[in-house]
């Protein structure tokens, strides 16, 4: 079995909320290829790197979390790739790995 965890920005670069449809969206597609997901939204995490070496950003986002028989890496890169472009953003970090269910 596979987690695969998807952080998603909340804010855009001109400082204002993403339109609230495109979590709704992502989350019903997910809910229905997966066949359930787990939102960690009610307060934002904080992210924060190192842009440059006197530089901090920081980042408000939501986690999608969902679980897979098996990991698709090509629909994942895929799907990753068509989620940069909604969210204008240079990456968006999703991470995954094998777990077993008691």
């Amino acid at each position: 079995m596979q987690l695969i965890q998807i952080f998603l920005p909340i804010v855009e670069k001109e400082n204002k909320d993403f339109n609230f449809q495109l979590y709704t969206d992502i989350r019903t597609e997910l809910t229905n290829k997966f066949g359930g997901i787990t939102t960690y939204t009610r307060s934002p995490a904080t992210g924060l790197w190192k842009e440059e070496a006197d530089k901090t950003v920081k980042d408000a986002i939501i986690i999608y979390e969902v679980m897979a028989q098996d990991l698709d890496k090509d629909w994942w890169q895929n799907y990753k790739q068509m989620m940069e472009k909604e969210f204008q953003q240079e990456e968006i970090i999703i991470r995954t790995w094998k777990i077993d269910l008691l």
